[in-house]
């Protein structure tokens, strides 16, 4: 298949096809001509590259991820799942802030104690 067919069935343009071949996230066979075909084994590749960057993953990190070495692949990936555990921690101290703002019988934000220490937070 050729890349705008690729592109097509992945859901993603195909200048991003492009990009993740010329920073080396996806590696595409070409034909006599030159032409890049997009067989199976390439899609599927795509497919996963399309999935960790939906899942956060930069293109670098994605890059290592999909790399042979194992070890060096699963550091990529346990780093990553403290970046977001720690954004999820930071967001439920927004959400937890913003409730207790909603709630609060104080006009004014800094007239109210608990208020104050959560502002106090860092």
């Amino acid at each position: 298949m050729r890349i705008g067919e690729a592109a097509t069935e992945l859901g993603v343009e195909t200048h991003v096809l492009r990009h993740w071949e010329q920073v080396g996230a996806l590696t595409v066979p070409r034909d006599t001509q030159g032409h890049r075909t997009y067989d199976t084994t390439t899609l599927d590749q795509a497919r996963t590259v399309a999935k960790l960057r939906r899942v956060g993953l930069s293109l670098p990190e994605v890059i290592a991820a999909m790399t042979p070495g194992k070890t060096a692949a699963q550091n990529v990936i346990r780093a990553k799942i403290e970046a977001l555990e720690a954004e999820i921690h930071t967001r439920r101290q927004a959400i937890t802030f913003l409730q207790h703002t909603v709630e609060c019988r104080h006009r004014y934000l800094d007239e109210c104690e608990e208020c104050a220490g959560f502002v106090r937070e860092e």
